[in-house]
């Protein structure tokens, strides 16, 4: 528990990704994916329950190698490429709460495709949560202004192009642009009311955002997987 709160940490992990076969279980630096996060669970001894949502008994398999998190089998309809991330943890929730027969407070998505997290960011995201009036708290990055939002710009299907934002063509100078922010997939924090009630990880004037420090990839793609075994390599011949 933290401040008298129970709390469920949810590791969605799905079988069947396009992007990269088996991703959530394919090798990083000689390690499943999955495992930094079923592992990197035993640094969160303030955690009263921890469920690994999957489809795939090869995840499932792996994820049970840490001895970290029980497994919830998400149903078929919660399976696709193109359900949310809120129905698959308000189902996590429901069951683990019928198995454990207890009531929880707060709910973590720990993404598996976000293997640089610390102990430290996943506490001062639900420290967050807990603190002020929050439904959800998401974990960003500061965006580069080389690629800040105002100077995006789009193709039509007839090759026009065009900025994105109606404000692109008045931005001139760096100086003009106020400071954006990228979801970076470290932590998100619930309520556990809120899960259960929203069919979005997003509340309107109810959400908020906890800052991380340091360099962060979600994998998507395998040169996101070369960045992170760079970073990895880092952190270990400091």
């Amino acid at each position: 528990m933290r401040r008298g709160k129970r709390i469920l940490v949810v590791i969605p992990a799905r079988g069947g990704s396009k992007g990269i076969l088996q991703k959530n279980i394919t090798p990083v630096a000689g390690r499943p994916l999955i495992s930094y996060t079923t592992e990197f669970l035993a640094e969160l001894p303030w955690v009263d329950m921890a469920v690994v949502s999957t489809n795939d008994t090869d995840i499932a398999a792996e994820a049970l190698r840490a001895r970290t998190a029980e497994i919830v089998w998400r149903p078929e309809e919660l399976s696709g490429d193109r359900v949310g991330d809120m129905p698959v943890l308000a189902h996590a929730l429901s069951e683990s709460e019928a198995t454990s027969g207890k009531r929880c407070d707060v709910v973590v998505m720990l993404q598996p495709t976000s293997p640089l997290r610390t102990a430290s960011d996943v506490e001062e995201c639900v420290e967050t949560l807990l603190e002020g009036a929050w439904d959800s708290v998401w974990t960003v990055s500061e965006t580069n202004l080389s690629y800040h939002p105002t100077k995006q710009v789009k193709l039509s299907p007839e090759g026009v192009l065009d900025f994105y934002l109606e404000l692109g063509p008045q931005i001139i100078a760096r100086q003009q642009l106020e400071p954006s922010f990228h979801r970076n997939g470290v932590c998100y924090a619930f309520t556990a009311d809120f899960v259960r009630t929203s069919q979005s990880v997003f509340s309107p004037g109810k959400s908020t955002a906890q800052v991380t420090p340091g360099h962060h990839v979600s994998i998507d793609t395998p040169d996101d997987i070369l960045a992170v075994e760079r970073a990895l390599h880092q952190r270990t011949h400091r």
